[in-house]
Order: C-alpha cells, then structure tokens, then sequence
C-alpha cells in the first residue's frame, strides 16, 4: 500500500497523543498544518489530561487502534508527509514502525519524545530501545533536543560543540537522512540554535531569541512544520529552514493564558496586525 496517494490538497498525518490544553501534541500538529495550507489528518497514541500547569493523567490508545487510524488515513486519503510525537510505550512504537514500513508511507519525520526538555524522562527503557532500533532508522529527519541526543549519542551535551558530536554520532548510528539536534533547552550562546547534520553538510541554524516563559508545544510545532513543508515537496533543508521560522514566529505571539506555561501563538503570525484587537481586555 502507497501512502501517496495523489490528491489536489497536500496531506500530513500526525502520529501522537492528544493535549486536553490544546498547546502541545495533536491540538498543536493540527494548527501548524494548517498554517501551511496542509490537509492534517490524525492517529491518536494517548489521551491525557493537561493544562499549562502539568499532567494529571495519560490513557493509552490500544496498538490496534493506532495501527487502524493510520490504515483508515492512508489507505483512503493518503499522505505526503508524517510526523511522530508522543508513542508512549514499546507496544504503540513496534506497531508504528510496521505500519510506516506496510504503509510505505515517506518523509517521516520523528520527534523522538523521551526526555523533557526539563530533563524529565517521560518513557521507560525498554520503549527508548524500541524507539532507537526500530523507528528513527526510517526517519527522513529526527529531531531530538539536547537529552533525548545525551541519550541517542551516548555523549553529554553542554555546548554547540557537543550539539555537533552528538548530530553526527545519531546519524551515522541510526542513519536517518538527517538529524536536527535542539538548542531550545541549552543554555548560553547555544539557546535556541540548532544543529543539522545530513551526513555531509553540519550547519548551525540560528533566529532571533524571543523571550517568553509560554513555549510549551515548541518541540511539536516544529516537526509539523518540517512535515508540512515536506507534503507540499520541499526537501528536507528547505523544509528545516521554513520550520524554525515558523516556530519563531510563533514564539513571538505566544498565548499568555493560563497559570502557568502558555503554548506557543501558531496563528497568530497570520493576524500580527489584529494582534492587540483578539485579546479580551482587563476589567
């Protein structure tokens, strides 16, 4: 089965759990395809409860349902490009992986959820294992941020320098076709910069640094940018490129809304000049 199927609309599937706070996970994979004018499409792996303060609660989907939402996408609809978050434990990852394979689908992007990038580690041992042998081998690009690369690389990640080692480490031990190693939770001059390594080109990815404490949901934007901007057949760097800026962007008008870390703005770019006016006012 050949998850390409033509259609007139570019398609992305996002393979990852929900956010009942909507600032991180599906919620936010959905906006950011929509942003780019991608058709997004869904299979749930967990339903938790959470707002801008934390977790409360994660109910995993069933490995079938998984595997079925991904068969009924792709064998009706089709994608162009797909997206991992959140798997939560080896059973869902073994099932992912066979039906990326089955599914033939292409231009998989995996953001390896493991670690926070607090430092928090957020699935057990035996799903990093999985994770590692089973799905990053067939990613176009992994995404990991500076502990999940600790992890990947096998090497500790304190400067840009380190962010270089552990990119070219991960992509010569898992062979994805390319690694974007995340500064976002470095400190210093590596915040915020990025490392990209495509096996020849190691390029160092910088923007300017927005400050806001509201970034929950960064990790997530920006691989479905990345995997919105592959639907609609832009390569890999290219896609990279439109992501961060995107993810920049979105930095600069996050929500300040609730009590504690707000999500990222990912429409508000597109209303910068209505920005003032979508606010409620104080009373």
């Amino acid at each position: 089965m050949n998850a390409e199927i033509i259609s007139r609309v570019p398609v992305a599937l996002t393979i990852a759990g929900s956010d009942s706070g909507g600032g991180a996970g599906i919620q936010a994979d959905l906006r950011t395809f929509a942003f780019h004018c991608v058709h997004g499409t869904s299979a749930v792996t967990c339903v938790t409860a959470q707002n801008t303060l934390g977790v409360m609660r994660v109910d995993a989907m069933s490995p079938e349902t998984v595997v079925a939402q991904m068969q009924a996408v792709v064998e009706d609809i089709g994608v162009q490009a797909a997206k991992t978050g959140m798997l939560l434990n080896q059973e869902i990852i073994v099932a992912v992986a066979q039906q990326v394979e089955t599914l033939e689908i292409k231009n998989l992007v995996v953001d390896p959820v493991m670690v926070s990038r607090t430092g928090a580690q957020l699935i057990d041992d035996d799903a990093v294992k999985t994770l590692r042998e089973q799905l990053i081998p067939k990613a176009a690009i992994v995404t990991p941020n500076r502990y999940e690369a600790q992890i990947l690389s096998g090497l500790q990640v304190n400067s840009l320098d380190d962010m270089r080692a552990a990119a070219q480490v991960i992509h010569r031990t898992f062979k994805p076709k390319a690694v974007l190693v995340k500064g976002g939770g470095m400190l210093g001059n590596a915040l915020g910069v990025d490392i990209w390594f495509d096996g020849q080109k190691l390029e160092t990815l910088t923007t300017k640094q927005v400050d806001t404490p509201n970034t929950h949901g960064t990790g997530c934007t920006l691989s479905a940018a990345i995997a919105a901007n592959l639907a609609q057949n832009k390569d890999l760097w290219q896609s990279v490129e439109q992501a961060k800026k995107y993810v920049t962007n979105a930095l600069t008008y996050a929500l300040d809304i609730g009590q504690g870390q707000g999500p990222v703005g990912h429409f508000f770019p597109l209303l910068s000049n209505f920005y003032s006016q979508c606010l409620i006012p104080n009373v």
